[in-house]
C-alpha cells in the first residue's frame, strides 16, 4: 500500500465516525448519505489494508489498527479548519461561534465590545444544543463548570449569584418555566423548595422576566441580570444554594487564532466582575 496516496478527505470522514461511534451520527454530522459513508470506510479499509473497526450492534469502535490510525490523523481536523478560516479571511469578517445560556447570552449581547469587523463576528448558537467544543460544533462557550476535556483551555471568570426579584414588594408567589428534565438548575431550586408557591408558568426565560414585571410573581434571576433591570427590586439576599463560577472555555489550540483570540478578549471584558 501506498501511504501517502491516503486521500485527506477519507481521513476526515474516517474520524468523524471514530469520534462518534456512530455510522449514522458521522454520515448527519459529514451531510452525506449513510450507504456512501459505508462504502468510503469499506475502501478506506481495503486500501489500507487493515481492519480499521470492530463492527456490532452498539456501533463502529475501533480496532487497534483503528485507534492508531486515529491517533495519527488527530491533527486533521485543526489543519482543515485552519484553512478554512485562512480562506475566509480573504472574504471579511470570521464568524466566532459562541455558545451561552440564556441569560448570559443576553449579556454578552448588550455589553460585548464592537468587534473589529474586519477581523471577526460573533455568531451565537443555541445553548441547549448537544455542543461539543472539542469537536469543533462551537468556537467558544461559557459554561457553569470546568471542562474535564484536555484539548480545552478553561479561564474562571466571575463568581454567578442568584436572588429573588419582584417589581413590588407586594407581589406574592411565583412565576417558572414549566416543569421538565431539562430544567436549569435555578429553575430546579425553585420547582423544588417553592413549587406550590408558583403561580404562573411561562415556555422561556425572557417571558418569565416579562411577567415579573407584569407584577404576575416574582421570579429567581441571575443578580447580574436583575439588579440591572430597572423594573425589578430584589427581594431577597443571594442563595447559596445557587452559586456557581463561569468558565470561559475554548479550544487550546484554536484560541490562538487572531479572530478567536479576539473573541475571547471581548468576552472576558464583559465577563469580568464589576
Amino acid at each position: 500500500m501506498n501511504e501517502s496516496s491516503l486521500r485527506f478527505d477519507d481521513l476526515a470522514l474516517f474520524l468523524l465516525v471514530a469520534e462518534s461511534a456512530s455510522l449514522t451520527e458521522a454520515a448527519r454530522r459529514a451531510a452525506i448519505p449513510l450507504p456512501t459513508l459505508s462504502r468510503r470506510m469499506t475502501a478506506l479499509e481495503r486500501h489500507t489494508g487493515r481492519a480499521l473497526f470492530l463492527r456490532g450492534k452498539a456501533g463502529y469502535a475501533l480496532s487497534a489498527e483503528g485507534r492508531a490510525l486515529a491517533q495519527e490523523a488527530a491533527g486533521l481536523h485543526e489543519v482543515a479548519r485552519r484553512v478554512a478560516r485562512w480562506q475566509d479571511a480573504a472574504r471579511g469578517p470570521v464568524p466566532v461561534r459562541i455558545t451561552a445560556g440564556f441569560w448570559t447570552s443576553r449579556h454578552i449581547a448588550r455589553h460585548l465590545p464592537r468587534p473589529d469587523p474586519a477581523l471577526w463576528t460573533p455568531a451565537f448558537v443555541p445553548s441547549n444544543a448537544a455542543l461539543d467544543l472539542a469537536r469543533r460544533e462551537a468556537d467558544i462557550g461559557i459554561r457553569n463548570t470546568p471542562p474535564d476535556h484536555p484539548w480545552l483551555a478553561r479561564q474562571k471568570m466571575r463568581r454567578i449569584r442568584h436572588a429573588v426579584y419582584a417589581c413590588t414588594t407586594q407581589v406574592t408567589g411565583f412565576v417558572a418555566l414549566p416543569r421538565d428534565a431539562d430544567l436549569p438548575r435555578s429553575q430546579r431550586w425553585l420547582h423544588d423548595t417553592h413549587g406550590d408557591e408558583i403561580r404562573c408558568t411561562a415556555s422561556d426565560p425572557r417571558l418569565c422576566l416579562d411577567l415579573a414585571l407584569a407584577g404576575f410573581g416574582c421570579v429567581v434571576l441571575p443578580c447580574f441580570i436583575g439588579d440591572g433591570e430597572p423594573g425589578l427590586m430584589r427581594r431577597t439576599d443571594p442563595i447559596p444554594a445557587l452559586d456557581h463560577e463561569e468558565w470561559l472555555v475554548s479550544h487550546h489550540e484554536a484560541r490562538h487564532d487572531p479572530p478567536i483570540r479576539a473573541a475571547l478578549d471581548a468576552l472576558r471584558a464583559c465577563l469580568r466582575d464589576d
